[in-house]
């Protein structure tokens, strides 16, 4: 039955990094492999059960005699609600922040990027675009982030060409901003919430090399683009349909959604409670705002069709869905025993978590960058550093404690995997679509660059690690 588990999960990878060519939804996928990998599970739940966990569950039967009922209620209780417990962590996280985006977006405040962003020099328009696009991404979603801006570049630009290479800065930049803060991306808010880094520890280390990695490809495009861009006309939106605010009213609307985003980390190290919360505080704060400004508006009947926001609709829902199903087929693949297994004849013919990290990459290139990154996070607990001492190896297995240099490089190294191509994120799938780019062309024209900014930036973490 683990082979069987484990199968599942591995063909659902292909059909994931494929998904592009079969047209198969990656969320359909990532909730059937979850789904059916934990009711196979519990079909065999007692051999399972007394190979992982044959204390906790001797506790709990505390003198009864075991049976079927006993290891059904054991594994929904004490293990399947942990994991649950985890993916919803993550899918509220998300949840909340992509609504927060909603309500600004409906309410216009996003629409001085546009203003911003009007310019007739090329070069100065494309690091406007990514500089804007990589400070975004590292406090909201990737995907939104990177669905906004291309929206505005095609406002914007009336060249097709033109727009390829803008937009493939735009992947860049949200991929590397996202992969700067732990909650700019699904992967670095996992790690945050398992306790295996700080949020200003894993900021200040990725710094420099997501910087790098996003500028030097930056720069790179820029040299493919003539001195003037060819614009296009564009008007503000009229957005009497949900809003109709002043701009002082959408700044500090901004102010609120981005500011309190950026409080969200202060607020767990001060209570302690999941970042999910800090997120649904902002969220509650910004909806109250949102309707004391739209007040003079909510009779009308544009505005009450509109008075959730869209955040609820199907594309949104798919992406927390998928994250839930990565994150139930990893964990029941792990119960298994099989990642353990797997991790210690890694362990014993690897042994370096550097080269780990550059399989991240590799896979996360064509892989979806969050099911390669929690794949590899799985195989190896935190370690309590009060512990370290009891390891034979502790140079290595230091690696893995709280700050370790393991969780950063997986973080970093799976992200920069989904500049290489764009079927490794959800956000070059969106720019593949929309733009109609075939890999042979993004390869020769960015991705190569990607790939060397990855490898100078993971020289960078290489150096950092050795000075400390």
């Amino acid at each position: 039955m683990t082979l069987v588990i484990v199968s599942i999960l591995i063909i659902g990878y292909v059909l994931i990094s494929t998904g592009w060519m079969t047209n198969v939804n990656r969320a359909a996928v990532a909730v059937f492999m979850g789904t059916v990998g934990w009711v196979l599970y519990i079909c065999y739940g007692t051999d399972f059960v007394l190979a992982q966990h044959p204390r906790e569950y001797s506790d709990f039967l505390m003198g009864v005699a075991p049976n079927p009922e006993n290891v059904k209620h054991f594994i929904s209780q004490n293990i399947f609600l942990d994991y649950v417990g985890r993916g919803a962590e993550i899918a509220l996280f998300l949840l909340a922040t992509m609504s927060i985006v909603e309500i600004l977006n409906n309410n216009g405040c996003f629409d001085f990027l546009t203003e911003l962003l009007y310019t007739r020099s090329s070069k100065k328009m494309l690091w406007l675009i990514s500089i804007v696009t990589f400070v975004i991404s590292a406090n909201l979603d990737n995907l939104t982030t990177t669905t906004m801006m291309l929206v505005i570049i095609h406002k914007i630009l009336a060249n097709r060409r033109q727009r390829m290479l803008y937009g493939s800065a735009v992947i860049i930049a949200a991929n590397c901003g996202g992969a700067l803060t732990v909650i700019g991306d699904p992967t670095g808010l996992v790690l945050w919430n398992i306790g295996a880094v700080d949020a200003s520890d894993f900021s200040m280390y990725l710094a420099l090399p997501c910087l790098v990695s996003m500028a030097l490809p930056v720069w790179w495009l820029g040299r493919q683009l003539p001195e003037r861009v060819e614009t296009q006309g564009f008007a503000i939106p009229y957005r009497g349909d949900d809003t109709n605010l002043n701009r002082w009213q959408r700044m500090l609307m901004l102010f609120l959604g981005i500011g309190g985003l950026w409080f969200i980390p202060t607020f767990h190290n001060i209570t302690k409670l999941s970042p999910f919360l800090g997120a649904l505080c902002v969220l509650s704060l910004l909806w109250v705002v949102n309707e004391i400004f739209n007040r003079r508006l909510m009779d009308v009947d544009k505005m009450i069709q509109r008075r959730i926001p869209r955040v609820l609709q199907y594309g949104v829902i798919q992406m927390v869905l998928f994250v839930l199903g990565i994150m139930f087929a990893v964990g029941v693949v792990v119960e298994t025993g099989a990642v353990s297994t797997l991790a210690q004849w890694i362990d014993d013919n690897v042994h370096n978590v550097w080269i780990l990290g550059i399989v991240s990459g590799f896979f996360g290139s064509v892989l979806d960058t969050f099911a390669t990154s929690m794949s590899f996070v799985s195989l190896h607990p935190v370690v309590d550093v009060a512990n370290l001492g009891l390891w034979a190896d502790s140079d290595y297995v230091g690696d893995f404690v709280r700050n370790g240099v393991y969780w950063k490089i997986i973080a970093y190294c799976s992200a920069m995997g989904g500049n290489m191509l764009l079927i490794g994120s959800v956000s070059g799938l969106a720019l593949m679509k929309m733009e109609r780019i075939r890999l042979g062309w993004y390869l020769r024209n960015v991705g190569w660059i990607c790939f060397v900014a990855w490898l100078i930036g993971l020289a960078i973490m290489w150096g950092t690690t050795f000075i400390y």
